[in-house]
């Protein structure tokens, strides 16, 4: 087995063609969670973007070993991960009620370019450790950090009212229910509808059905959702 590891680390077409193969199994295994949750950088994605990392790295060993171009192998591998930047930060996206959504998305997409940079130089075992750990990452933590913080007593809430003074009456209806207001931004103040996010802790346990429905029957109150 290690001899075999060995040769498939030299530069021959067979090498080649395993990395490539490597770089679409494991490309695919990490973007195939994304899929799942519906996120526009999914399957496709994951693999073209291990692919060209992984052609990157090839290519670079290529000048370098068979045309004898005086170049450092690794360079053209530094600029896929500044490239790969670029493509992260259009998968973040801030939403209306001033949260930030696609940080894991662009995270994964960082790191499939690596490994697919991993399989492009024959460093087999890397790019399979660090799928794997991913995995266990977008997985099954995602799944224990659901339960944990399911039980937290936090909420963040955004309000859309019709006049200033329908603010105070959420602050005033807060502290009636034991609820700490943690953080609060007036994200747009118009002379027809206001838009708050508040940050709320519950003292005493109230639910977060309770709060939502008891700011949602305020009058003036147009939309109240949890984010």
């Amino acid at each position: 087995m290690a001899d075999l590891f060995d040769y498939l680390r030299q530069f021959n077409l067979l090498s080649v063609v395993v990395r490539l193969l490597a770089a679409m199994l494991f490309g695919g295994m990490l973007g195939i969670d994304r899929a799942k949750k519906g996120r526009a950088a999914g399957f496709r994605t994951h693999i073209l973007i291990c692919l060209g990392a992984t052609m990157t790295t090839a290519t670079s060993q290529y000048m370098y070993l068979v045309m004898r171009y005086p170049i450092s192998m690794s360079r053209m591998g530094a600029q896929v991960i500044a490239g790969v930047s670029f493509i992260g930060a259009g998968a973040i996206i801030m939403t209306k009620w001033r949260r930030v959504r696609g940080l894991t998305t662009a995270a994964g997409l960082w790191v499939v370019a690596i490994v697919g940079l991993c399989c492009g130089a024959g460093f087999y075992e890397g790019a399979a450790y660090a799928t794997f750990l991913v995995l266990v990452a977008e997985v099954f933590f995602s799944k224990l950090e659901f339960r944990v913080l399911r039980g937290m007593r936090e909420v963040t809430v955004y309000a859309e009212y019709a006049r200033p003074s329908c603010l105070e009456e959420i602050v005033t209806r807060c502290h009636m229910l034991g609820v700490k207001i943690v953080d609060l931004e007036i994200t747009r103040k118009g002379e027809d509808n206001s838009c708050a996010v508040l940050a709320l802790q519950s003292r005493r346990g109230t639910g977060r059905e309770e709060v939502l429905q008891t700011l949602a029957g305020i009058e003036g109150v147009l939309t109240v959702v949890e984010t």
